[in-house]
């Protein structure tokens, strides 16, 4: 999720390197999908018959391209959208950059991408993530049909509670994009995000699954995308206080007790002396540091924006852009999807195992309530060296030698020269004095900690070393 997207978790076992330092608004979109008729402005996605991906154990980086990955995401012919915050952005002195089917901006004016990324880690930063498609998936079969796409065990989920999860394609066990689930107030209401570049494939997949979920008998499922939904992300140490200075009751809001992977709805003070309610705010992020996902209803997203800027002050507070971004959630060791993740990974490959429920590790069998390729995924739980199926290629991270950075698509080799993985992501860590750093796929067997190999940066070797993932120590805010 991409995006997105929020919570997530990274490879376990190997040395981390040491750093210096109660409803959203439902106006629903033309592509909102259902299984039963949807009142306003729903409309059903055509749909054909679900589609099967062939597997590819194949060491690769999914892009042709070795630029950051902020700037990558796949390019269109069709019109970029815009956020509710475009013309905030602009007002800031923001440098627009089409990414996932938006202007969104990469770097504000009078700060450099390094100066955005260290504010992060040491005050708080507000960063425009209203890009991402937010979705409601609501009635009786709201949770079976989540739980058939995705390998989450959302039925011990409690409510206003969220987990990393992964839609897969059938048969393969393929990633199809990468999101956060989020149980609100019961087993039949869930808000979800996922990546805005995978926007077009994602409502497509989901349209054609509802279909074969109606087809199949399924209890009525109603999805409704969230259209011009704000989403913004503060992050940092300094969040927690930022966010309750802006509330309307702090202390029925009581931000102190709700804690990573939790969300509950405020009521936030706005300029004019007005309110807003129905603000989700979910607790976790994609920097590695403690903050909050705030959903805001569409034409509320640039007072609410306003309000936090204004009340935190800059000393405490400022706008950052993809840039800081991008090497915050490389320094935590998260995923972007369609450079960390393909169709092609599976969540083992990916170092996402954990993301299948305890729960969902027997049945097989997508018509007693198995996921889509379980009869794949759950076979490969049980590494090689274990009797299990393992898998060919495994995610981790990188520490590479001074120099050029190595970025995606570079090759990575062993001691003789032999191509053994791909780097998916890199670049040069603000938080570690500028030390390389990467991820990317490696054979199985070359994956554990401390493992030495090389890349190859513009025809020259650099050592690389498995490293630990997270790169920088994560400060989420986890009950005792």
């Amino acid at each position: 999720m991409k995006a997105s997207r929020v919570l997530a978790r990274a490879n376990k076992g190997a040395p981390t390197l040491q750093a210096s330092r109660q409803p959203l608004s439902t106006r629903a979109a033309s592509s909102s999908l259902s299984s039963t008729p949807a009142s306003g402005r729903s409309s059903a996605i055509t749909s054909s018959s679900p589609r099967t991906l062939p597997r590819q154990h194949a060491l690769r980086a999914n892009a042709l391209s070795a630029r950051r990955s902020y700037a990558s995401a796949p390019e269109s012919s069709a019109p970029l959208n815009k956020t509710p915050l475009y013309d905030l952005h602009v007002a800031h002195g923001a440098k627009m950059v089409p990414f996932g089917g938006y202007h969104m901006p990469v770097q504000y004016a009078g700060q450099s991408v390094g100066q955005e990324h260290h504010f992060t880690r040491s005050h708080a930063s507000l960063f425009d993530v209203g890009h991402m498609v937010q979705h409601r998936f609501e009635g009786p079969g709201a949770l079976a049909f989540l739980q058939r796409v995705t390998p989450a065990g959302l039925t011990g989920l409690a409510p206003y509670s969220s987990t990393l999860s992964a839609l897969l394609w059938p048969g393969t066990g393929g990633i199809v994009d990468d999101t956060i689930v989020t149980k609100l107030a019961d087993d039949s209401t869930f808000y979800v995000v996922t990546n805005a570049g995978c926007r077009d494939k994602d409502l497509k997949y989901l349209g054609e699954q509802l279909e074969q979920w109606q087809k199949d008998g399924g209890a009525p499922v109603r999805h409704t995308v969230l259209a011009d939904q704000g989403l913004v992300a503060l992050q940092g140490p300094l969040a927690e206080q930022i966010l309750a200075d802006v509330l309307a009751d702090a202390a029925a809001a009581n931000l102190s007790e709700l804690y990573f992977g939790q969300c509950r709805y405020v009521t936030v003070k706005v300029a004019g002396g007005r309110t807003v309610e129905d603000v989700l705010v979910s607790r976790g992020g994609y920097t590695g540091e403690d903050g909050f996902e705030i959903s805001i209803p569409p034409a509320d997203a640039a007072a609410v924006t306003e309000a936090l800027l204004a009340t935190a002050h800059p000393d405490r507070l400022r706008l950052a852009g993809l840039g800081a971004r991008d090497s915050l959630r490389l320094e935590a060791g998260m995923c972007l999807y369609g450079h960390d993740l393909d169709d092609s990974t599976t969540p083992v490959e990916g170092a996402l195992g954990w993301i299948v429920g305890r729960d969902r590790r027997a049945e097989t069998d997508v018509a007693k309530g198995a996921f889509y390729g379980a009869d794949v995924v759950l076979p490969q739980l049980k590494p090689k060296s274990k009797g299990g199926a393992g898998v060919e290629r495994r995610r981790v991270g990188f520490a590479v030698e001074k120099g050029a950075p190595a970025r995606e698509g570079s090759e990575v080799v062993d001691g003789e020269g032999n191509v053994v993985g791909v780097v998916t992501s890199g670049c040069p860590s603000p938080s570690l004095n500028n030390q390389n750093i990467a991820m990317g796929y490696v054979k199985d067997g070359l994956h554990k900690a401390g493992t030495e190999l090389a890349v190859l940066v513009r025809g020259r070797k650099r050592k690389a070393v498995v490293a630990k993932m997270p790169f920088v120590e994560s400060k989420y805010k986890k009950a005792a």
